[in-house]
């Protein structure tokens, strides 16, 4: 049986293989295993992509947002506003800073993060609030920045929107944005990477020093920071991948585009829900992510697997609901529409390089699945 993966890094990896080669003999000749030449080039070029002055990268999008909320003044006891239908490191990156989350609940067709709930979270103690870039697609940032207080600050969680933009703005600009480079991401290194882009160069300076130990010069530590540092070999990777994003985004435009044609019979009738792209949005569709109606979302899924369609679930269970999190102490309930999308969600394969005979064989599978 022919696979068809959720994400085709194989695919991937062919068009940049012999590129690679040379890229990983120029860092292996230099000795330029941490930073380096590699790494500069990519900062360069990756804040050029995003439309910002400035790119730290960082050993990964984890530590890239706790980087950004520590520059943002984030602190312990603070409170931090972030959606609870997001992967659980929006929440591990506040909390391993000592600060608490506050959760908010999404849009029901989106599924970004509702502004309105966002604002009407801010307290005394509100420090920061995270928008997530959802699936490929941004959060409305302009209404919270608006709105909100003027001690309050955006950090933006861009992992899932490399090459994203709304009302022709991008993550970062203006702003602070952290984005995650996880293998299986858009812009994927083959290994974990991250980076925090900013336009503003007191920040990048901070970010800078604190994922050095704190500071910018061996043996000087201006401030607690810890080690976070982007490899030579990753940015070899990531140079040659960037090179080659915004073709790649266009391609899953493409697919998605398909995806809408080929199922919406099945929405017509009511047994999906297709995704929803938000006005002024320039989505790259890191996942196509439908939603089944009138069916066991789970048992779905393992149909598609078993016929070799790597289908998967961003994410079974929001924030809340996680044991991880369950200190916050908020149930079942709290968050409806975040609960309602998590237990009917599902992603089908999408990647650059997908066919339309492979997405016409994930359709046929999922319409019998829902028989």
């Amino acid at each position: 049986m022919n696979q068809i993966p959720l994400v085709d890094l194989k695919a991937a990896h062919a068009e940049v293989a012999e590129e690679l080669r040379a890229g990983f003999d120029r860092v292996l000749a230099n000795t330029a295993f941490i930073g380096g030449d590699e790494v500069r080039a990519f900062e360069r070029e990756y804040a050029e992509f995003s439309n910002v002055a400035h790119c730290v990268g960082v050993a990964n999008g984890t530590d890239a947002l706790e980087l950004a909320l520590r520059a943002s003044g984030v602190g312990v006891g603070d409170e931090v506003v972030l959606p609870a239908n997001t992967f659980i490191a929006t929440a591990g990156a506040t909390a391993r800073i000592g600060a608490r989350p506050v959760l908010v609940d999404c849009l029901p067709d989106s599924l970004l993060m509702d502004p309105q709930a966002a604002l009407n979270a801010v307290g005394p103690a509100t420090r920061a609030v995270v928008p997530v870039h959802l699936y490929g697609q941004c959060a409305d940032t302009a209404e919270l920045a608006a709105r909100l207080p003027s001690g309050v600050r955006i950090v933006e969680d861009a992992a899932q929107s490399q090459g994203a933009s709304r009302q022709g703005r991008s993550p970062g600009s203006g702003g602070i944005a952290a984005t995650s480079f996880y293998p299986g991401k858009n812009l994927g290194a083959y290994g974990d990477a991250g980076a925090v882009v900013t336009d503003d160069q007191e920040s990048a300076d901070l970010v800078r020093a604190l994922a050095n130990h704190g500071g910018v010069a061996k043996y000087r530590h201006d401030v607690a920071g810890f080690n976070s540092r982007l490899d030579g070999l990753q940015a070899v990777v990531l140079r040659a991948k960037l090179a080659r994003l915004a073709e790649a985004n266009a391609a899953r435009r493409e697919a998605a585009a398909r995806y809408d044609a080929l199922l919406a019979g099945l929405a017509a009738n009511g047994r999906l829900i297709l995704p929803v792209t938000a006005e002024g949005n320039v989505h790259v569709w890191h996942l196509y992510v439908v939603r089944v109606e009138g069916a066991d979302r789970d048992a779905v899924v393992g149909k598609l697997n078993a016929e070799g369609i790597g289908a998967g679930v961003h994410y079974p269970a929001p924030v809340h609901l996680t044991p991880a999190f369950g200190y916050l102490g908020l149930g079942r309930g709290a968050f409806p529409h975040a609960e309602h999308a998590a237990d009917r969600m599902l992603s089908l394969p999408l990647f650059p390089q997908i066919t339309t005979a492979q997405q016409q064989r994930v359709v046929d599978a999922l319409t019998d699945a829902l028989r």
